[in-house]
């Protein structure tokens, strides 16, 4: 919480102002006393949004709506002005977090915790419901977790049944993600009940598994999807999928009621134990970390001092219109302590949200204080956030790497988040680029907004290319994944910013001609497959090269518009060829090139990289593609840190995919580095970016040191190739080029 500003009011409508919990370019929202002494948020809305008739008109219904509602689950307005010149509510103080912020830094909630979340937030819609009105912005951000229960708040665009619309018709009013297909296209007339149930069943596979049943990023995207896709349910608890596909149902028609879905997740031992216990029925209900920061807000709340009404240093940019009113620091803020800008904030949530988010665009992050395991030096206080940011392509072409990257990472900032003596935690927030340039663009304005400390995966060159100018106007770090980066050859961008996590695509030759030097190969036939563009050329150069240190050499030409491999072949044959290497990056035209070399009887060792090791090699090649070697610039996902596959396998019911040990190490490398820097909670993204020049990290899949001739590459020399061989329906791990035999 804030100290108030030297321009803050003492009071509003009679409620002592004791420290600002948020403030964004539409208004403020203060901790106050009411004159009876308990807690509120008071939310107040500057005067030039109050002189919009239109705003004005929204907020009168926020009012009347709020005040028209009873319900165990909503929070109650305790005093509210909608004609003063700067307009005000009151609200009932909820120290919790909101769903969004539990998710996001804790994880998924537990089943029972998720059955009981519906269950309530399906009352609360109830009580909405049978009163007339549509909340139409059914959340994560606009549920609070309180130890009794969940809150549902937020009505300001809350609707009733024959109201007209305060916005234009084809206005989408909601939020992309969490709204039903028929505020998706704007048909505002048929916008009832069954569209709460829809974004209801939304919350509840957030709350169950982290991800979005309609996937994130660019907006339009979100809203084509929830129109004309069916949602992701694949993470989704077995017991609780077929209920929330029925909420998520196209057609308003067939989904349940709230009475349904509230039925069918209360469990009747529960009921019967709260029949018990007199009512007392949510205690216990959450996980006990999410609790701990409960326990700690309200400590928190309860300690504020009356303020002090001298002079106060100016507010700096929180009143920016990215703010929101959920912005708090992580702990004490001395009074002459720099004011924190739009990147430091760290967002506290649930304390300010009963009063309704004023602003919005920016990430929330979740504070959460030190436990005596991670105390080291025994004094309590408030642990800083830093928020890690992921884009890639989750859903497009590449969606296989895209997501198993983010499982690690994810998997990578909950365990960082669990350790004992950390001296700060990590969030993730997670972007779906499609690998769309457009919408990569968009993903990295999002991230630099919201004041990631970095951003790692950007795995097609076409979506890092296009956020690169992005990431480096803002100085936040890119640290590439499974792209090397070779996208910016030739162009004028100064990246700054940018890392690279894996080996150069070029290099690859290096692997090859160390494992053919290890079979005693004299001369070695490359086979230069023209269709594979500017990539096989290279690879035919570097290997030309590498290749006459160590032997004789031949490049036999296959042209880009030929599938007969056969002449190359056979002329590599004629030369006396021990080994070939195939330059191409088709798995289809290497399975042509296999059943070419079988045909004409060779069996010497047969090269290629990771470009072609596919199931498509295996299958269309048949036996002549057994035994090839395939050089790559990833490890072996089976072959890593135990520990780290079986709770890969644990959390996602899934054996770890390709790249997801070196995303896991992504995430290792800027905790590392903000954990150099000292951790604390205004460490700015370029800081993150500098340092990590000077970073190592040995991690489960190899040792990361970068550069310092300003390539933005790792150390040049270092072991960061392996080799794969084909055997069976799989590949082979092999191991690390340089150690095997």
């Amino acid at each position: 919480m804030r100290p108030l500003a030297a321009g803050d009011p003492e009071d509003i409508g009679g409620h002592r102002l004791l420290a600002r919990l948020g403030a964004g370019g539409m208004g403020v929202v203060y901790l106050a006393r009411t004159p009876g002494g308990a807690l509120a948020a008071l939310k107040t809305i500057h005067a030039e949004h109050a002189a919009d008739p239109s705003f004005r008109a929204r907020f009168r219904r926020e009012v009347a709506a709020l005040r028209s509602l009873t319900g165990r689950r909503l929070v109650p307005v305790l005093a509210a002005d909608a004609e003063a010149r700067e307009p005000w509510l009151a609200t009932e103080f909820v120290p919790g977090p909101s769903l969004a912020e539990a998710v996001d830094g804790l994880g998924p909630l537990p089943l029972a915790a998720v059955r009981t979340l519906g269950s309530r937030l399906a009352e609360a819609l109830t009580a909405v419901h049978d009163a007339g009105l549509v909340h139409r912005d059914v959340k994560p951000g606009n549920v609070l977790l309180a130890l009794d229960g969940p809150r549902l708040i937020d009505f300001g665009i809350a609707h009733a049944g024959g109201a007209t619309a305060l916005t234009a018709p084809d206005a989408v009013i909601g939020t992309p993600g969490f709204l039903a297909p028929e505020q998706a296209q704007a048909r505002a007339g048929e916008v009832g009940p069954p569209g709460d149930v829809f974004s209801l069943g939304c919350v509840l596979a957030y709350a169950s598994c982290g991800r979005r049943p309609f996937g994130t990023g660019n907006a339009a995207g979100v809203l084509f999807r929830t129109v004309h896709e069916e949602p992701d349910l694949t993470e989704v608890p077995g017991e609780l999928r077929s209920l929330i596909r029925g909420c998520l149902a196209k057609d308003p028609a067939e989904r349940p009621t709230v009475r349904d879905v509230a039925a069918m997740l209360d469990d009747p031992r529960a009921s019967l134990a709260r029949n018990i216990a007199g009512g007392r029925d949510e205690e216990g209900w959450l996980p006990s970390a999410v609790l701990r920061v409960i326990a700690e807000r309200s400590a928190r709340a309860l300690d504020v001092p009356t303020p002090h009404r001298g002079p106060r240093p100016s507010q700096g940019d929180d009143d920016s219109p990215t703010a929101t009113a959920h912005s708090v620091p992580s702990g004490p803020v001395p009074r002459d302590a720099r004011p924190p800008t739009r990147r430091r904030v760290l967002l506290m949530g649930g304390a300010a949200a009963s009063a309704v988010a004023v602003g919005g665009g920016v990430t929330a992050y979740l504070t959460a204080r030190r436990g005596s395991t991670g105390d080291s030096a025994g004094t309590g206080g408030d642990l800083p956030v830093h928020t890690l940011g992921f884009q890639a392509d989750l859903s497009g072409s590449d969606k296989q790497n895209g997501v198993a990257q983010e499982r690690a990472a994810r998997l990578a900032v909950e365990q960082h988040n669990e350790r004992a003596g950390i001296t700060f935690r990590l969030a993730l927030d997670t972007v779906d680029d499609r690998g769309v340039p457009a919408r990569a663009e968009e993903a990295a304005r999002r991230l630099t907004e919201a004041g990631a400390s970095a951003v790692i995966g950007l795995g097609t060159p076409a979506a890092a290319l296009a956020a690169a100018p992005v990431y480096q106007e803002a100085r936040t770090a890119m640290v590439l994944i499974s792209s090397d980066g070779a996208e910016f050859m030739g162009t004028e961008l100064n990246l700054t910013t940018l890392r690279v996590t894996r080996g150069p695509e070029s290099s690859l030759a290096v692997p090859l001609v160390s494992y053919s030097s290890g079979q005693q190969v004299e001369h070695t036939a490359v086979i230069d497959d023209r269709a594979a563009g500017r990539a096989g050329s290279v690879l035919v150069s570097s290997l030309s090269t590498a290749l006459r240190s160590g032997g004789d050499t031949s490049v036999h030409t296959v042209a880009a518009a030929s599938v007969d491999f056969a002449p190359a072949v056979r002329d590599a044959i004629a030369a006396k060829a021990q080994a070939v290497v195939f330059s191409g990056t088709s798995p289809e035209r290497a399975a042509r090139c296999a059943r070419a070399l079988a045909d004409a009887g060779f069996t010497g060792p047969r090269l290629g990289t990771w470009r072609i090791m596919s199931p498509a090699f295996l299958q269309q090649a048949g036996s002549a593609g057994q035994d090839w070697v395939f050089a790559t610039p990833f490890t072996d996902p089976a072959g890593v840190s135990r520990a780290f596959r079986t709770a890969y396998r644990e959390k996602y019911g899934t054996a770890p995919g390709r790249w997801s040990p070196e995303a896991y190490d992504g995430v290792g490398l800027v905790a590392r580095t903000l954990k150099d820097l000292g951790g604390a909670a205004d460490i700015e993204p370029v800081a993150v970016a500098q340092r990590l020049f000077a970073a190592e990290y040995e991690g489960i899949a190899k040792t990361l040191r970068f550069s310092t001739d300003g390539t933005n590459a790792l150390e040049p020399g270092r072991p960061v190739y392996f080799l794969f061989q084909a055997k069976g329906q799989g590949f082979r791990f092999l191991g690390r080029y340089d150690e095997i035999d």
